[in-house]
């Protein structure tokens, strides 16, 4: 007897086994291979092994069900690519949803760089889209026109018709619940059952157990592309932060940028804390010769991107934000992170906040802002933890027996 679901109240049982097939698809080694050619870095071992592993799982007669782990800045995406465009080289689709709109359309547009000297066009969808421009991206969709897309939580409304849907990628796994990469799944064709890839820096407890008990394959990437410094941790009490403020200003006079990551937006008379606006003016305050950027979920999507884009353009050097930016902001020039009452966070919060620098060849730094009193395990747990890249890797137990599918 399964059990499951009534323990697990939360928890989607799995559907039952139908006669859904996998769409085939060959490696042809084209496009693939032209990608890799123009790529301005060549890809670490794991990244080969992982895409190797992905690719004969896409060729197989059973539908894949990976899991890509590996360390913030660690190259996922560029694995994704590489899987999407062998789903591309046979004609059919591939998706790629991720939790927030800034990691969305940073996708599309790393996809975009990557993909346009290759003619292969790639759609952006979200919920902020205007009207007709979201509707001519339907059609398009709809028509089989486009292969390739990247989106929000859009992708899976029923507006959306992905016919020749072989591929969905899924990225920050553990940021989406059990029916909606189901939702994705049932995009595609009647009769179908697309492969599914999901990718995650800290996979959640459900997804290890499945991993465990060979209801999902695991790929792990455990290198970092070349020229990556460890970044060093530090614990710092809150009186202190003066000197984190020097420290912030004397990285960014030497032409770096720094992240300042608040719990809450503003001022709340339940939790005396440190809030992304109060810190906005005090840091521009503190430091009028830098630029002060601030970016919450309150922002309209048009004036978070324009900040994002300048912070990308080194035109703001210290970005004041709350965890917004959890995932997927990727800046080399950026070297020092500062967390606010980091004792208010989760370890996987910590681990993705820090995985924002780090990202370039400078040596980068994470300084943990707490508040006293703390309990005795309080100041050892972030660093205990935090103290090492590899804190989530998984390298699940191989079954004896394939898999059902």
């Amino acid at each position: 007897m399964n059990c499951w679901p009534s323990r697990f109240p939360c928890a989607a049982p799995t559907p039952p086994a139908g006669p859904r097939t996998p769409p085939a698809l060959s490696l042809h080694d084209t496009l693939t291979r032209s990608l890799l050619e123009q790529l301005p870095f060549a890809l670490t071992g794991a990244q080969r092994r992982a895409f190797s592993e992905i690719a004969a799982d896409l060729t197989s007669d059973h539908p894949m069900q990976r899991l890509l782990q590996g360390d913030v800045g660690s190259g996922k995406t560029c694995v994704a690519a590489l899987a999407m465009l062998q789903a591309a080289e046979n004609g059919r689709q591939a998706v790629l949803m991720a939790p927030t709109e800034i990691l969305a359309e940073q996708h599309y547009r790393k996809l975009t760089d990557w993909l346009a000297p290759l003619g292969i066009a790639v759609a952006w969808l979200s919920g902020s889209r205007r009207k007709k421009e979201r509707e001519a991206t339907l059609a398009r969709l709809a028509a089989g026109e486009v292969l390739l897309a990247v989106g929000t939580h859009a992708l899976i409304e029923d507006p959306v018709a992905l016919p020749l849907l072989a591929l969905a990628v899924v990225d920050e796994q553990h940021r989406f619940g059990v029916r909606q990469r189901l939702a994705l799944r049932e995009k595609g064709q009647a009769g179908e059952s697309p492969h599914m890839l999901m990718m995650s820096a800290t996979p959640i407890p459900r997804t290890l157990a499945m991993s465990y008990y060979a209801d999902l394959d695991v790929s792990v990437l455990d290198e970092l592309p070349p020229g990556r410094t460890p970044i060093v941790t530090k614990l710092v009490k809150d009186e202190r932060r003066d000197e984190v403020i020097r420290r912030v200003h004397d990285a960014c006079l030497k032409g770096r940028q720094a992240y300042w990551v608040c719990p809450l937006i503003e001022e709340s008379e339940a939790l005396q804390l440190k809030t992304a606006e109060e810190s906005f003016e005090m840091l521009s305050a503190a430091l009028p010769e830098l630029k002060i950027g601030l970016v919450h979920g309150r922002l309209k999507n048009d004036e978070k991107s324009a900040t994002m884009a300048a912070f990308i353009a080194n035109e703001v050097q210290v970005l004041v934000a709350t965890t917004v930016i959890e995932v997927g902001v990727d800046v080399p020039n950026a070297s020092l992170m500062v967390i606010e009452h980091a004792e208010r966070f989760g370890l996987a919060q910590l681990h993705q906040l820090r995985g924002r620098v780090g990202r370039g060849a400078h040596e980068s730094a994470c300084i943990l802002i707490f508040a006293q009193p703390l309990s005795q395990t309080g100041p050892r747990a972030p660093q205990g933890d935090l103290r090492t890249h590899r804190r989530f890797h998984h390298r699940p137990r191989r079954s004896a027996h394939p898999r059902p599918r």
